[in-house]
């Protein structure tokens, strides 16, 4: 019988994307069959697999705890790529104060966590020097409640994004929105099996005062373009891994994306250790290195 690889996906998606398929193609040229596997599916035993791999789990963000109970069962009873405790720690944006703290430079980062009570006062302030920035909460995933404001134009409605994700419990982060994601774009730098594979360009996807249109209700679509990583981005984004709790060599992949500073120099945006797009389709050796990856591991 050959390994049965459980690729972890959601309801909205539950034949995966063409993206995804590449890595079932991958694994069945290796003698593995890779099944696309919705994770909130009751009636799946995860037990039957050998390896449960997470891939397109992209609504999990509104049910974080529920998503993390789920990893926990998973990894008591099959290999959970990535493991548990790092999707726990990652899928909480607050990580960047760990990159931080081990000397990662990041995009700078305010942090308002919820009240103790709605009698609390909220007070914050926008990013200061800075012509533009971003709201969102610290579980987010495919852009979701993620809007780009400006100071000079978008009146109340920053604060009122703060306090209406406030009054839900969930905590928000503020970063000013830096220029180099119109003109540069972010580098988006995959590793699969600890080592560095391909990097892309991702451009500019939200627009001022507007919440962009998602996909399938998940993520907003973004302009995929390939692009050569620099020795400097190589190095940021080796500084990130090896501020993974427990080493990088747990994790069977990363993505870590990477954008200039005012002065050029890259910082990090997000470290991507749950259910990163691998843009398997701008790398075709990509897929088939993460299917050999993963039946290493078992």
């Amino acid at each position: 019988m050959p390994f049965a690889i459980a690729i972890a996906t959601c309801a909205e998606l539950p034949d995966l994307d063409e993206d995804e398929r590449q890595l079932l193609d991958a694994l069945a040229a290796l003698g593995a069959k890779g099944v696309p596997a919705c994770w909130d599916d009751p009636s799946i035993d995860w037990s039957t697999f050998e390896a449960v791999i997470l891939r397109a789990t992209w609504d999990y963000s509104r049910r974080i705890q529920e998503f993390i109970a789920w990893t926990r069962r998973v990894a008591s009873v099959s290999v959970l790529l990535n493991p548990a405790d790092i999707v726990e720690w990652n899928t909480d944006k607050r990580y960047l104060t760990d990159l931080a703290a081990a000397g990662v430079p990041i995009v700078p980062t305010v942090f308002i966590e919820v009240p103790h009570s709605s009698s609390d006062p909220v007070t914050w302030e926008p990013p200061a020097g800075f012509a533009e920035f971003v709201v969102k909460p610290v579980v987010s995933a495919g852009s979701r409640d993620t809007m780009r404001y400006s100071p000079a134009t978008s009146g109340d409605a920053p604060d009122l994004h703060v306090r209406r994700l406030l009054a839900a419990g969930e905590a928000v982060m503020v970063q000013p929105y830096l220029e180099a994601v119109d003109t540069i774009g972010e580098t988006a730098l995959v590793f699969i099996g600890g080592e560095f594979s391909h990097a892309v360009c991702k451009g500019q996807m939200l627009r001022l005062d507007t919440e962009g249109e998602k996909v399938a209700g998940l993520y907003v679509v973004e302009e995929i373009t390939p692009r050569a990583a620099s020795p400097a981005e190589r190095a940021v984004a080796d500084a990130a891994l090896a501020a993974i709790p427990g080493g990088f060599d747990r994790v069977l992949y990363a993505r870590v994306d990477v954008i200039p500073d005012a002065s050029g120099a890259p910082v990090v945006l997000e470290l991507e250790l749950t259910e990163p797009s691998l843009f398997f389709q701008h790398d075709h050796t990509a897929a088939p290195r993460l299917a050999a990856a993963i039946l290493a591991r078992l």
